[in-house]
């Protein structure tokens, strides 16, 4: 059959309740394709329009890990889609096949996938299917996010695949706002995509149980179990990053763009963040005393006053040459008032002591002269010259 007069049908790649996938060749241009067709309008009055919305927002985006859409149109009154053909096997083949996957390949699937979430989120598209069945891997082992709103037309083999105003999207890989009720956003994307990983380290998903309704319950109220506990061998830097991933809280999960850079070095094998390059740095910081290793630590001497009463030992300060004329100058005028204070204490003395030379004259005799020689005194007691 040939769509549009340019692109021939060859087999059937998937087939859904409203939708179906083709195998094709775009005749004019000579390149092989995938073309979605929309089996009818009828089964649902508002499939025709949500097809369109979603045609239009997958084709906002080109980046190399999104499935381009190249067209979009209508034939004997059936939409069609076509996207670039996608030359490999899905997550879910693989799983199906390999049962899981080495930390280090799902490591590079979580750098591609959310980088290519990231193109979307910035678009302000939400997948809201986020499944091993839509992610592709090419003959490179790219992955290339497919199904961008379209997935709901495809068969849900796990039963999320609702019609228009309930909830939409695969139970096993549903955020827990999602099983809410609430409106889908980024971060619901990257819980899809932290179960998807899990289960490609694990081989199995977060939460398994008999109903649809009994996984919802375990995304609001259950732990997931620590992958490294089921056996997966990966780092534990990677597996608090893919439980982070699982947080029940939105604003709790990485952002896609975070989770791309993530992914994208060696932090997931717990290896330290390079350092930047080194630049001479203009002047000497000092060092962070809280921060400093086993070096020698100086004690510097505190200018603060010694309130406890103790001892404390001074330095003697040497006086300067003023302080020394100053003392100097003190200590000669002391000296000179001690000096002038004794020699007033002496003539004081002299002036007021009697004078003993007075005892020692006689009175004049009859000869009338006055002898200055002390009269003597005789050995028998009596008077000289009597």
């Amino acid at each position: 059959m040939l769509i549009a007069g340019r692109y021939r049908l060859h087999t059937t790649l998937g087939r859904g309740a409203m939708g179906e996938v083709w195998r094709a060749h775009d005749e004019m241009i000579g390149r092989s394709v995938a073309v979605k067709l929309l089996l009818s309008q009828d089964a649902d009055p508002t499939a025709a329009a949500r097809f369109r919305l979603e045609a239009q927002t997958a084709g906002l985006l080109n980046h190399p890990h999104v499935v381009g859409v190249l067209d979009f149109g209508s034939y004997d009154d059936r939409l069609f889609l076509v996207m670039e053909l996608v030359e490999g096997d899905s997550l879910a083949h693989v799983l199906a096949t390999a049962g899981t996957l080495p930390a280090e390949q799902v490591a590079r699937i979580a750098a591609q996938a959310a980088a290519g979430l990231a193109a979307a989120h910035q678009q302000g598209i939400v997948h809201r299917d986020i499944k091993p069945g839509n992610l592709m891997l090419d003959a490179q082992g790219s992955v290339k996010i497919g199904d961008f709103g379209i997935a709901r037309f495809l068969d849900d083999p796990a039963g999320g695949l609702t019609a228009t105003g309930q909830i939409v999207g695969t139970s096993l890989y549903l955020a827990p706002e999602r099983a809410l009720g609430k409106t889908a956003g980024p971060p619901s994307d990257m819980y899809s995509l932290g179960c998807v990983l899990y289960q490609l380290l694990t081989g199995r998903p977060p939460f398994q149980a008999n109903s649809p309704v009994a996984v919802l319950h375990h995304h609001l109220d259950t732990a997931p179990t620590p992958p490294r506990e089921l056996g997966a061998d990966l780092p534990p830097a990677f597996e608090n990053h893919l439980l982070s991933l699982l947080a029940k809280q939105p604003d709790d999960r990485p952002t896609a763009v975070q989770a791309a850079a993530w992914y994208s070095t060696g932090a997931w094998q717990g290896r330290p963040e390079p350092l930047p390059p080194t630049v001479p740095e203009p002047r000497r910081h000092r060092q962070d005393p809280r921060a400093a290793g086993p070096a020698t630590t100086y004690a510097l001497p505190s200018v603060s006053r010694d309130t406890s009463g103790g001892h404390r030992s001074r330095r003697r300060r040497r006086p300067g040459v003023g302080e020394l004329l100053g003392n100097r100058s003190r200590a000669v005028g002391a000296a000179a008032g001690v000096v002038v204070f004794l020699l007033a204490v002496l003539v004081g003395v002299a002036w007021f002591s009697p004078d003993s030379s007075s005892a020692e004259t006689p009175e004049p005799g009859a000869t009338g002269t006055v002898s200055t020689t002390p009269a003597a005194t005789a050995s028998n007691g009596s008077p000289a010259g009597s």
